[in-house]
């Protein structure tokens, strides 16, 4: 199996980061990984945040599970709290992936995360890729997350990438090949 097939059959959702913050290089790679996505027409719809700053990311995670343990449905909050309490995991690195809204910013964008993803982890990095960061953004918070983020204004939050050195490893999902039609 070449590289990339092992890349892409042993990642898996990490959601036991270490503390060890990332490397300006580790950084640099996953950020060229990103720009380097294609999307239709090249218009490149997106804009990444790339979050280190760890006590930011802890805030967030503290509102986002005040925000689900305030909510009517307690099961996320219930998940999160079976698996230790962080939304986000202890990451030390958060990618933010915004989208500008035109028919293509979505899928694009979706792109641009399974390249992070993929670089991650060719280089022995650890990811969890992340909608629940919606949560704290949306938060009575989320005006002051979204400024202290430099979210750009004219974006709409697409998908978040929790990065970082895995505590422990985890077996991928298995595929199911029932969910293929062949023509």
């Amino acid at each position: 199996m070449n590289e990339t097939l092992k890349n892409i059959s042993e990642r898996y959702s990490c959601r036991d980061f270490a503390d060890t913050p990332l490397t300006d290089a580790q950084i640099k790679n996953l950020v060229d990984a990103a720009l380097a996505a294609p999307s239709a027409l090249n218009l490149q719809p997106w804009h990444v945040v790339v979050v280190t700053d760890k006590a930011l990311i802890e805030e967030m995670d503290a509102e986002g599970m005040k925000a689900l343990a305030a909510a009517d449905d307690k099961s996320a909050y219930e998940r999160i709290m079976s698996r230790g309490g962080k939304m986000f995991y202890n990451a030390p690195c958060l990618f933010i992936i915004m989208q500008d809204g035109s028919d293509y910013g979505v899928l694009d964008s979706g792109i641009l995360c399974q390249n992070v993803v993929l670089a991650a982890q060719s280089i022995g990095l650890g990811t969890c890729i992340v909608g629940m960061l919606r949560v704290p953004l949306n938060s009575p918070r989320g005006d002051e997350f979204k400024k202290r983020l430099k979210l750009p204004a004219n974006h709409k939050f697409a998908v978040g990438i929790l990065t970082g050195t895995a505590v422990t490893g985890k077996i991928p999902h298995d595929p199911d090949p029932g969910r293929v039609t062949y023509v």
